[in-house]
């Protein structure tokens, strides 16, 4: 790599921070308008807590095909990017629905983790979305794991004819490693910040694997899967976790038309972490890689080189309509 090819590498990874967080505080200052919407909510079986009811908000439209949209770890249905995701549905003319992963509404209903697929089955199974034809399911980082894991399943729905991940870690083991690096350090603090949240709701009101004053000293993605996920969901521990919940040895099972983007210069997942796994996608796996571009955010236009609009969310929304037929 010559000079020019190192300054320009450098420019592009600081850039990887600068669309990472800039979104993040445009969106905590002046919050994305979108379509009004009405509640959604379900309910899950549980062998713990008997039942957990979970939540999420649904956009109608005249439609007869349905964007599902599941956020990233930490966050919740109104992310910037799930809102976007929303409105990209909206401007494509397709009803959306936002869910909330298992408590991430502070509710206190449980912690969730990433292969937590049988939410999402239960939500597409529910007579509320009944109406709807066709299904495209779009998850960002934790969230994509989550999809691409559904994609990969016997029990996923019919309806379901395509699957786009954004960002999406998919080797567990190898993405905790990654994050919990000490140049990670304010990124990782962030994530737990907002999973502490949705624990101490728990713990108030259910038993839960560790007391809260323990669980609010954890420091790393890793102590957290070990002490809180593994217990909690019947694993015997983080590796356990991982080597039973990553999505990276079963990619080679989808056989729904899927979509995986990533950015070469994101801060929280980098890009050594997916290349190994996603050298050998072939279809229905297709995979694009963003050279300007952080963990979920971009620049305004991205030219992904499908038709319609610039922009990620549209440029995706049309691959799954595409894929899908529509």
């Amino acid at each position: 790599m010559n000079g020019t090819d190192v300054g320009k590498s450098r420019v592009f990874a600081l850039l990887g921070h600068w669309f990472t967080v800039a979104p993040v505080a445009r969106h905590t200052l002046a919050p994305r308008r979108v379509s009004a919407s009405v509640p959604f909510r379900w309910t899950v079986p549980d062998a713990k807590y008997g039942e957990v009811r979970l939540s999420g908000r649904l956009h109608h439209a005249p439609s007869e095909t349905l964007l599902v949209v599941v956020h990233g770890l930490g966050g919740d249905v109104r992310s910037h990017y799930v809102l976007t995701a929303a409105s990209a549905a909206e401007a494509a003319g397709l009803a959306s629905l936002r869910l909330n992963l298992r408590g991430s509404d502070r509710t206190g209903e449980d912690i969730y983790h990433a292969a937590i697929t049988q939410d999402l089955h239960a939500a597409l199974a529910s007579a509320e979305l009944a109406r709807y034809a066709r299904v495209l399911l779009l998850g960002y980082s934790l969230g994509g794991h989550i999809v691409l894991r559904a994609a990969t399943e016997k029990g996923l729905d019919a309806r379901v004819r395509a699957v786009a991940a954004v960002c999406p870690p998919l080797d567990l083991s190898v993405g905790a490693r990654a994050i919990d690096e000490p140049g990670r350090l304010v990124y990782r603090r962030h994530v737990l910040a907002a999973i502490k949240e949705i624990y101490a709701e728990v713990a108030a009101r259910k038993p839960v694997p560790l007391p809260i004053a323990e669980a609010r000293r954890i420091a790393t993605i890793r102590d957290w899967d070990e002490h809180i996920v593994a217990p909690r969901f019947g694993f015997r521990g983080a590796d356990h976790y991982y080597g039973e919940s990553s999505v990276a040895p079963r990619l080679t099972g989808i056989e729904v038309p899927s979509l995986v983007v990533a950015a070469e210069h994101d801060p929280m997942v980098p890009a050594d972490t997916l290349r190994p796994v996603l050298s050998g996608a072939r279809p229905p796996l297709e995979v694009r890689w963003i050279d300007r571009g952080g963990h979920v955010g971009f620049p305004a236009r991205v030219d992904l080189g499908f038709p319609g609009p610039g922009g990620l969310e549209d440029q995706v929304v049309a691959w799954l309509l595409g894929r899908a037929g529509g």
